[in-house]
């Protein structure tokens, strides 16, 4: 299915990949089905996209990227409620808040996004946890996180090559196919 975006354009998208709120999310409770967006950057922000109204998109984020201790816990009703056993085959999101000072950045720890992935459900649950803020500044932690991961080739690296290149081969290691001309 095609669905208009203002932020990305014209998506297809595949049915399978509509999540329903059936609570919508907080703020937006008539907006009941979204999509998550990957603009393939370096940021690992993702972009929950409202299929109902094309201005509607959240930037969300994996909180254990920036924040490595975070832990939700759901009352049984909000397990129950996506269908959960629980949240290890969860997806667990963050609605970031991203000002013009983009240093200023912040995550809402206090009502994340968690979705039943297999289930194609989710819900904006508010935790009770007084610890938790609705603003956690995480700009330098996420900073921090990019510049080691990117660094690592090891955790960006899903292969193990075994490529002995002679002058002027191509090799294909299963994965990637790699081009390289050795001068002599």
């Amino acid at each position: 299915m095609k669905v208009k975006t203002t932020r990305f354009g014209e998506l297809e998208v595949n049915p399978n990949d509509i999540i329903s709120f059936s609570e919508g999310l907080l703020g937006f409770e008539n907006l009941k089905k979204y999509f998550v967006v990957d603009p393939g950057d370096s940021t690992l922000i993702l972009w929950l996209q409202s299929t109902e109204d094309e201005k509607v998109a959240f930037p969300i984020i994996e909180p254990k990227i920036f924040k490595p201790d975070y832990i939700a816990k759901l009352l049984p009703a909000d397990l129950n409620g996506l269908e959960l056993e629980s949240l290890q085959t969860a997806k667990l999101y963050s609605v970031l808040t991203i000002p013009a000072n983009v240093t200023e950045m912040s995550a809402n720890l206090k009502a994340p996004v968690v979705v039943n992935s297999a289930k194609k459900v989710g819900k904006q649950i508010v935790l009770q946890d007084s610890k938790l803020t609705v603003k956690h500044e995480m700009y330098r932690e996420l900073k921090t996180y990019i510049v080691n991961f990117s660094s690592d080739d090891a955790r960006r690296t899903s292969f193990e090559p075994s490529i002995t290149l002679e002058s002027g081969d191509i090799k294909n290691t299963g994965n990637t196919t790699i081009t390289r001309t050795l001068e002599a």
